[in-house]
């Protein structure tokens, strides 16, 4: 039975969430909801058993010191409320955790459970996977949902998507069994720099939430650690001429790819962005010369951001190289930093 005692009646609840693990690449998901979390100071009111969900030798919990008294921290998922004012309040439920190890059906009901008994509107679901992008354009950020009426009145994609899919393939394919609207958001993160952190990312994904949801989201200081990020990556790639070529033969395909439809759509997204910002909510804007999910951007070069060196790439082949048009089959990576492809987009993001 699941019991919310103190909890406020909500406001258009959403539901928001991110899981560590396989659809994480990056951590840029996660860090999303974090910081969603961190900015609206959210409350926790529940947490999943982590004894029904998690295999200890696959996530471990952590020991830590308090007071000089040894605690433990065991891997699981908890959900937090946010409450956002404004000129049209709504609240934020926060789902935030690990891809569970076992019985995903039951992880998927209990967190239905929470959300029929909260009153949620819509679920959204963000993910982050590795593509053929590079870094110093704009991370392509896919919407895509398994509700056609969600896709035409949002102007999302529907899913084709088939193959392996993680937590969040099942939890959206469960809302929409449900009758919940669901949609997930997938940043696609270059391969060939897919170590944790990426605030360039991160700050694709709050970006594209904040359209979906029609809601200001607060971004601190994302914006120049997404500056410093990427200045890091071009002092490295830089410095090996094999990367440095490699990025630019993905600029090339992406600027191509792209060109037919850089016009007036990427133009007004921008231009409402700038807008909301300017007109109202509490918190920075992106600042001049930074661009997420449209547009053009230009970075400060940070030389001290002490990134490790990303590996050379190894140029795709026919096996390992999705088409654009087409999912992808996640490649094999660093644990945390897999993901699925959705269908038709530069992102390449799965349901």
């Amino acid at each position: 039975m699941i019991e919310l005692e103190g909890v406020p009646e909500l406001i258009d609840p959403v539901m928001v969430a991110a899981f560590e693990g396989w659809n994480d690449a990056g951590d840029a998901a996660s860090t999303a909801v974090a910081h969603l979390d961190r900015e609206w100071k959210g409350e926790v009111f529940a947490a999943l058993d982590a004894e029904d969900y998690y295999d200890f030798q696959v996530n471990r919990p952590t020991v830590w010191l308090d007071g000089g008294v040894r605690k433990i921290t065991w891997p699981t998922t908890r959900l937090s409320v946010v409450r956002v004012g404004g000129d049209k309040p709504r609240d934020l439920v926060l789902v935030r955790g690990i891809e569970p190890s076992m019985r995903w059906r039951s992880f998927c009901n209990e967190i239905l459970g929470f959300a029929h008994e909260l009153g949620v509107e819509m679920v959204v679901i963000l993910g982050a996977l590795l593509g053929d992008t590079p870094h110093t354009r704009p991370v392509p950020v896919s919407g895509v949902t398994s509700d056609p009426d969600l896709a035409r009145t949002m102007d999302l994609e529907e899913t084709r998507y088939e193959g392996p899919t993680g937590i969040v393939g099942i939890l959206q394919e469960a809302c929409t069994h449900a009758g919940v609207p669901a949609v997930s958001l997938w940043a696609a993160v270059p391969h060939y720099v897919s170590q944790p952190p990426n605030p360039k990312a991160t700050l694709a994904l709050l970006n594209r939430l904040e359209d979906l949801i029609d809601m200001r989201i607060p971004l601190g200081e994302l914006p120049e650690d997404a500056r410093a990020w990427q200045l890091g990556v071009d002092q490295l790639a830089s410095e090996d001429s094999e990367v440095a070529e490699y990025v630019q033969t993905l600029e090339e395909a992406r600027d191509t790819a792209e060109l037919p439809e850089a016009s007036g759509e990427a133009i007004a997204r921008e231009f409402e962005r700038y807008l909301r910002r300017r007109d109202g909510g509490p918190g920075p804007g992106p600042g001049p010369g930074l661009a997420t999910d449209g547009g053009d951007a230009s970075y400060l070069r940070d030389p001290g951001s002490g990134r490790t060196r990303p590996p050379k790439p190894e140029r795709p082949g026919p096996e390992s190289a999705p088409e654009s048009s087409g999912p992808e089959t996640p490649s094999e990576g660093s644990e945390g930093s897999q993901g699925e492809s959705p269908e038709g987009s530069d992102g390449d993001a799965e349901e």
